[in-house]
């Protein structure tokens, strides 16, 4: 049995952690470590609370007693939070260039194939997999385009994209046990 019965107390409880989530960036910026806009506070509320949050909760509706349908959900929510936040609000994983853009293709494969999949476990584990091969392209993209991208470091770049691309795997791999019909006693 879930523990928020009612649409409204989820809500609120979703609200209520998105808030206090967002103090930690807001408290940072107060000491002068980080610098972040009112537009990054607005886009952290909308990746945290509708994003995440809300599209959980309603791919969540008809499918709680399947642990591992649950997890690969939350394992590619939260990388897909994390993708855009690094893009959007930190500055982009590229540095300050058009070349960030590409993420967008990223999130667009991983969105379509869900589509495509109707949120059906097997179709999901094939789209979690080839996001995470759009996510290793596009260093590799940006690499050939000549994009002075790598000012954190060539190594630097390319391991944060194989840790993006093996959390959609872990994704995918969850999908794949859920499609196996993984429940809560497996």
């Amino acid at each position: 049995m879930e523990k928020y019965q009612s649409p409204k107390q989820y809500a609120s409880a979703i609200l209520k952690t998105t808030g206090s989530l967002l103090l930690i960036p807001l408290l940072l910026t107060l000491l002068a470590i980080w610098h972040w806009k009112p537009g990054s506070y607005v886009l952290g509320f909308v990746l945290l609370f509708g994003g995440v949050g809300l599209i959980y909760r309603l791919a969540m509706k008809n499918l709680m007693s399947n642990w591992a349908y649950r997890y690969a959900v939350a394992v590619a929510m939260t990388t897909v939070l994390l993708l855009t936040w690094m893009n959007v609000a930190v500055g982009g994983i590229l540095g300050d260039n058009p070349a960030n853009m590409m993420y967008f293709g990223v999130l667009f494969v991983g969105l379509t194939g869900a589509v495509i999949a109707d949120l059906q476990p097997q179709g999901m584990a094939k789209s979690l997999l080839a996001t995470a091969f759009a996510m290793v392209l596009v260093p590799v993209v940006a690499l050939i385009m000549g994009t002075p991208a790598f000012t954190n470091g060539f190594w630097a770049v390319f391991g944060l994209h194989v840790i993006f691309a093996m959390l959609f795997v872990g994704s995918a791999m969850l999908f794949r046990k859920a499609a196996r019909g993984a429940n809560l006693h497996d």
